[in-house]
């Protein structure tokens, strides 16, 4: 079916893609690796962390013989940490279950650790030309607007709907650069705003062109809520210039990362009533000194906006070797989440000590 579109689809990338380095070879780990990053990155940031992850973990033996939090300092930055996590798992698996060889069927593909439809087909078609269809945004994008499709793509229909459609059009013998090919028309043409239709490959068959409909798919019907958190670190400093870490845990944000105590509260705080609350007080047994409080700092995720402050307390005391501290030169080692990064970007600390 429409043998056309994916010839037209060709031939455009082939004179137009972007020169990235995951598309110089089809190593299955490298393509996968690469996905796995792309899933919520662009493509700018996204390379260098593909550049440093691959020289580090240059191969998924590596990768999974290497520490969490190796891992995790690794990824810093990146977000959306459990990928991070599925990752390590996944190259475990590999390493030990298949002798570090990657599984070369789709559903083989699809049953390891934070792999789905989308990432097994693209794992799949670049790394050994299986033909499956890869459907991501951009895909749904194009294919909403050539066929005038309405179903909004953020319900059930519209998945089953756009990968039959995706199915039909893929050009079983070059799968992999078919799917290269529209994810790359998606990204880089057929954007989400004001993509240039007039000189479009595709305009005399696009019915979202026709119908001055382009700026309307492709539809979604649903509204992220989004909620406030409100997070209070106490950095807290020992005698013996230490710096009290924790780690996160729990099925919260930031899974496994490291951080100062948080006190998160329903709204913002000031010190003075931060200073008398239950949970501030718990922390604490003797006196301290307040020594600094950072500036106000918004951080927001997908679901979330998060306000945070820092405050730099002294206690007179060494913490106790149960405890997780360390120096100021040995943060670094540290996996934080991309919002304490920027408290230490500030370079607070380094006055401080």
């Amino acid at each position: 079916m429409e043998a056309w579109l994916s010839l037209k689809l060709i031939k455009w990338y082939q004179q137009n893609k972007r020169d990235l380095p995951w598309r110089h070879q089809n190593d299955p780990y490298f393509v996968w690796i690469s996905e796995i990053i792309l899933q919520q990155t662009q493509v700018a940031q996204g390379t260098a962390y593909y550049h440093r992850f691959t020289e580090t973990f240059s191969n998924i033996h590596l990768l999974a013989n290497a520490s969490e939090d190796a891992v995790l300092k690794m990824w810093q930055g990146l977000g959306y940490y459990s990928r991070a996590r599925n990752l390590h798992a996944t190259a475990k698996i590999v390493s030990r279950q298949y002798n570090g060889i990657f599984p070369s069927s789709f559903q083989s593909i699809k049953d390891l650790k934070g792999i789905g439809d989308y990432t097994a087909a693209a794992i799949a078609s670049f790394a050994f030309n299986l033909p499956y269809a890869v459907v991501d945004g951009n895909v749904y994008r194009v294919l909403s607007r050539i066929f005038g499709i309405e179903t909004p793509i953020d319900t059930s229909p519209a998945k089953k709907e756009f990968q039959e459609l995706a199915n039909s059009l893929l050009n079983k013998k070059q799968a992999a650069l078919h799917n290269q090919a529209i994810m790359e028309f998606g990204s880089q043409y057929c954007r989400p705003v004001n993509p240039d239709c007039e000189n479009c490959i595709f305009n005399n068959k696009c019915v979202a062109f026709d119908n001055n409909k382009v700026a309307m798919l492709p539809v979604k019907i649903k509204k992220i809520k989004t909620r406030n958190r409100y997070f209070n670190y106490v950095v807290i400093i020992d005698s013996e210039r230490k710096v009290l870490l924790n780690r996160r845990g729990g099925n919260d944000i930031w899974q496994g990362l490291y951080e100062f105590n948080l006190i998160e509260t329903d709204a913002e705080l000031s010190a003075d009533t931060l200073f008398e609350s239950s949970e501030f007080k718990k922390l604490f047994t003797c006196s301290f000194s307040l020594v600094h409080v950072s500036k106000s700092y918004k951080h927001i995720l997908t679901h979330q906006h998060l306000y945070a402050k820092f405050y730099v307390v002294n206690v007179p005391f060494s913490l106790p070797q149960n405890n997780i501290s360390t120096d100021l030169k040995s943060l670094k080692k540290y996996a934080f989440s991309r919002l304490t990064e920027k408290f230490l970007d500030d370079c607070v600390l380094k006055e401080l000590f």
